[in-house]
């Protein structure tokens, strides 16, 4: 874990290798709070991305739609950092790096906008999520530029995952059910 004040963030690895917790550290007066959400400094000395190039927003209308799982293929592979600012969704990823020891494994994180929680998912992850209130709002920033040649994904219930969702899927574009199962893809 890195940061150790309430004007620092705290970052925390999960499992999965090169995916982080990022935990705000907000400070507090009679005026109410100030929080930081990104800082250059700290998370160059993690080593972590620190330029992005887009900064994309997701409204989901009603409590548990789906959405994902999503990436883009190299050479425009990217990363996010993805928050929950209105709203709780059940945020997931996917580790597809061929050689991997956590290869196909996931993890699930509740972010809210009470809680700022943000999640960096670095390249050779697939990035999907699940709204758990009506009127959810998710950003996400961004590394690369949106690439639709390069824009692909893996299905949310492929059981190579075994995903456990928090509930049956409310909405879920036709895209997003139609990616082929990860066993009947050409290797990525």
């Amino acid at each position: 874990m890195a940061g150790n004040g309430a004007d620092h963030m705290r970052f925390t690895e999960t499992r999965l290798h090169g995916v982080w917790l990022i935990e705000p550290t907000p400070m507090f007066d009679d005026r109410g709070s100030f929080t930081r959400l990104f800082c250059e400094r700290e998370m160059a000395a993690l080593g972590l991305e620190t330029r992005f190039v887009q900064h994309s927003r997701s409204h989901s209308a009603r409590k548990g739609t789906l959405r994902g799982l999503h990436f883009q293929r190299e050479p425009h592979a990217e990363v996010k950092i993805v928050s929950c600012v209105r709203g709780s969704i059940f945020d997931i990823v996917v580790d597809l790096r061929p050689h991997s020891p956590t290869r196909y494994q996931w993890e699930g994180f509740e972010l809210t906008h009470d809680n700022m929680m943000q999640v960096y998912i670095p390249p050779g992850f697939a990035h999907g999520l699940q709204t758990l209130t009506d009127d959810a709002e998710v950003s996400y920033l961004i590394s690369q530029f949106y690439e639709p040649q390069a824009s692909t994904g893996v299905r949310y219930d492929d059981p190579a995952f075994s995903i456990n969702w928090p509930r049956v899927p409310a909405a879920v574009s036709e895209k997003d059910k139609s990616w082929p199962l990860i066993r009947q893809k050409a290797p990525i």
